[in-house]
Parts: structure tokens; sequence; C-alpha cells
């Protein structure tokens, strides 16, 4: 559990550097690409701890699959509710195929 924990944090801070400059398109990309920089060391701190203590009981593939569909769900609810974009039944589908491959993952 405290994998998942982490790695969820990890996501969110990693949503935020990657996509959380889209809001805000008249700062200079130099100053996106510094700020995000940032955030993402806030994430490293805990997506390394994350895949170091998983690493326990999950394989790296296994590791790679939650992190995956943690990252899914985060952004989801960053899209809809940070960016304001909707989220749509082809993206839903797509969910449900991700979800096919945790299936078969663990398999």
């Amino acid at each position: 559990m405290k994998t998942i924990i982490l790695l969820t944090i990890s996501n969110i801070f990693m949503t935020f550097a990657w996509y959380g400059h889209l809001k805000y398109k008249s700062t200079p990309l130099f100053k996106a690409i510094m700020i995000s920089w940032l955030i993402a060391f806030v994430e490293y701190c805990f997506q390394v701890p994350a895949n170091r203590i998983g690493h326990y009981h999950f394989s790296a593939v296994q590791l790679k699959i939650i992190q995956e569909i943690i990252t899914i769900v985060v952004f989801c609810f960053f899209s809809a509710l940070y960016l304001r974009e909707a989220i749509g039944w082809n993206h839903i589908l797509g969910f449900i195929c991700v979800i096919g491959a945790v299936f078969f993952m663990f398999k």
C-alpha cells in the first residue's frame, strides 16, 4: 500500500510538471521549463522510494503497469478539474484496455 500511495503522490506532481504549464501559455517557455524541473524534483523524491519499496513485492514490469494505471487516473482528474477538458467515451474505452493489460501483467 505504501508503494501505491507514494506512486500516486509522485504522479500528481509529475502531471503538474508535464501539463500544468498548459494553463499558462503566456508564460515564457524557459520559465515553464524551470518550474517544471523544480516540480519534477519533488516528484522524484516520491517516485524513487516508491519503486525501491515496491520492488520487494512486485517485479519492475508490474511496478510500471501500476504506475501507468495511477497516471491515467490522476491525469483524468487533472484534465477534467484543472484544465477543464472533457473526458470522452473513447478515453474511457482506452482506460478499460489498460486495465486489461494489468490483468495480463499479474497473471
